[in-house]
């Protein structure tokens, strides 16, 4: 059943869904990303884009709770890189619960709206977690572009690997864990959406990229990036 990438929506995208609903399961997904590791290979590629750069202008696309943003704003403190992130998402709730999880004196701001209209901006990096398989074909071979054409330093891709084990095992890991009733059931589905390492190589061909890097990363992760 995992052959083709599956086409449908989450519930978690539902406009309608309560704003204290959005917030609980965006802070469940934030335990996801920690219990899984998710940060690790996000982290490993700025290590490998910045060597001898001490500024950093970042920019994450569909920033969630903006726990990526925080793990990256934590790691340039420690290695003394001046850094601006900027998390921008679609969802207006994002913001709010984003704002109330980050302590005061991070260099991190967050807004609404679409990652084109900041095309121009001088970004070094920009990055999505757990975004790509959210978008439609078009949308991802668009996304992709913008990275290419506006990333100075390079840009990254963290998402899931489309996988049996991991589509059979997250509903008892999410069960175990008490994760939100939402996490749980779009945790299959954002599996199911997901890509295979065989199918990237079309879509970057299709994007016009050459030299990116397509990564299995344990557990279940599957990273694509490129360093200028």
């Amino acid at each position: 059943m995992l052959e083709q990438r599956l086409i449908t929506e989450e519930l978690m995208d539902d406009p309608a869904l309560p704003a204290d609903q959005y917030h609980a399961l965006l802070g469940d997904l934030a335990r996801v990303n920690r219990v899984t590791m998710a940060y690790r290979p996000t982290l490993a590629f700025l290590d490998r884009a910045m060597q001898g750069r001490d500024i950093l202008r970042l920019l994450d696309v569909g920033f969630g709770q903006g726990d990526m943003l925080r793990q990256i704003a934590r790691w340039a403190e420690k290695r003394g890189i001046r850094a601006e992130l900027v998390g921008v998402d679609l969802n207006p709730r994002s913001a709010d619960a984003a704002g109330a999880a980050t302590p005061a004196g991070l260099p991190i701001s967050y807004r609404t709206g679409d990652y084109a209209d900041l095309h121009g901006q001088g970004w070094d990096v920009i990055l999505s977690s757990l975004v790509a398989h959210h978008m439609s074909h078009e949308e991802l071979v668009l996304f992709l572009r913008f990275m290419e054409a506006e990333a100075r330093a390079g840009w990254f891709v963290n998402d899931l690997h489309r996988h049996g084990f991991a589509f059979m095992g997250f509903p008892l890991l999410a069960t175990l864990a008490r994760w939100h009733p939402i996490v749980r059931a779009d945790g299959r589905t954002s599996i199911a959406r997901s890509y295979r390492p065989g199918e990237w190589p079309a879509l970057l061909a299709e994007a016009e990229i050459d030299g990116a890097e397509v990564q299995r990363v344990f557990p279940f992760r599957l990273c694509v990036s490129r360093v200028r």
